[in-house]
């Protein structure tokens, strides 16, 4: 007899906002793919964030090897409380991704262990961060279960009501599971995540090397409302793209044939870096115990906007806007970096 799926065995992903036992991180290391010829100019990204999420919740950091979690105690501060250090090596930091995505039942936790290839395999090395949802699972003594197919955390996101949202561009992509049609990618993601209704978007942003994570565009804020990014200037390259999702979003249903609230998020403008554009968006926030971290980009005027849409929505939560205008240079942030933890 075959074994069970988790959705038989009653696990579901929980919503962002549930509450968290700890958020984890993987630090970068200095060789990394990520940050070429800008590794200190990230490190206050980081320290900002680990110090804004500690008070809330416990904050466990995977480090490759002793250099690197030195530098990550230098960075945080050695007087910060709640923070732990697992020597879990990955070659990059993007712990949403390639990290576990943690199922709930009742007061049990899970994980599923999704393959990853490194966004269709751009980057060489990613065996280590392959194994990451092992090693977690391992430590923390909790059951796993492995799908086979290729998915990245931030491809998907849920109103932990039985909805998730996805992209066309990038779960449908060859370069992820080439034998899989919609419907089959589909029947794993109610499978192992828990979910009934499922929705798909379009393209990506410009500068996105993940093929189009819907993190970056569009994400619940509450069961029944989405904020979702759209670009002002008719002449950005984000800006028929991001109409498209728009148009999507408004005739889309959720898993009560409800029609979703859809709120626009306005994009920060181009952030470029050597000629490079990059993939800098407000929808990349992460949503923790009594914070929501916002990436910032030093334009005051969209910045504050950004703020002032998600405060609407988390009245029990302060959203704090962290400069993320070195960071992005990696082509992710805040939601790219962490991977929440149920409390249960």
């Amino acid at each position: 007899m075959p074994a069970k799926t988790p959705r038989e065995l009653g696990y579901r992903m929980p919503a962002e906002w549930h509450p968290h036992a700890a958020t984890w991180l993987c630090w970068p290391r200095p060789d990394g793919a990520s940050f070429p010829n800008r590794y200190q100019e990230v490190l206050p990204a980081f320290g900002e964030m680990v110090r804004a999420l500690a008070p809330h919740e416990s904050v466990h950091i995977n480090v490759r090897d002793d250099e690197v979690a030195a530098i990550a105690r230098r960075t945080v501060g050695e007087s910060t409380a709640n923070v732990f250090y697992h020597h879990i090596p990955s070659y990059e930091p993007w712990c949403r991704d390639h990290g576990p995505i943690f199922l709930a039942r009742g007061h049990e936790l899970a994980v599923v262990d999704w393959r990853y290839n490194a966004y269709g395999n751009k980057y060489r090395l990613h065996d280590d961060d392959d194994a990451v949802p092992q090693r977690i699972a391992e430590l923390l003594n909790l059951p796993i279960f492995s799908p086979g197919i290729v998915l990245e955390g931030g491809s998907i996101d849920v109103n932990g009501a039985g909805t998730l949202l996805t992209t066309t561009s990038c779960l449908l992509n060859p370069n992820r599971n080439p034998t899989l049609n919609q419907q089959q990618i589909e029947q794993y993601l109610r499978d192992y995540l828990g979910v009934s209704n499922v929705l798909w978007l379009g393209d990506g942003i410009a500068g996105d090397d993940t093929d189009g994570h819907v993190d970056d565009l569009t994400r619940f804020v509450n069961p029944t409302t989405i904020v979702t990014a759209v670009e002002p200037d008719p002449h950005d390259d984000n800006y028929w793209p991001l109409q498209e999702n728009l148009k999507r979003l408004h005739a889309m249903r959720d898993q009560d044939d409800q029609p979703l609230r859809v709120v626009e998020l306005s994009m920060p403008g181009v952030i470029e870096y050597d000629g490079q554009r990059l993939p800098a968006s407000y929808a990349n926030f992460y949503i923790a115990n009594h914070v929501v971290l916002l990436p910032t980009y030093r334009n005051p005027t969209t910045d504050k906007a950004a703020i002032d849409t998600l405060q609407n929505f988390f009245p029990d939560r302060r959203v704090v806007g962290i400069d993320s205008t070195n960071l992005i240079w990696g082509l992710g942030s805040f939601h790219c970096l962490t991977q929440q933890q149920p409390a249960v």
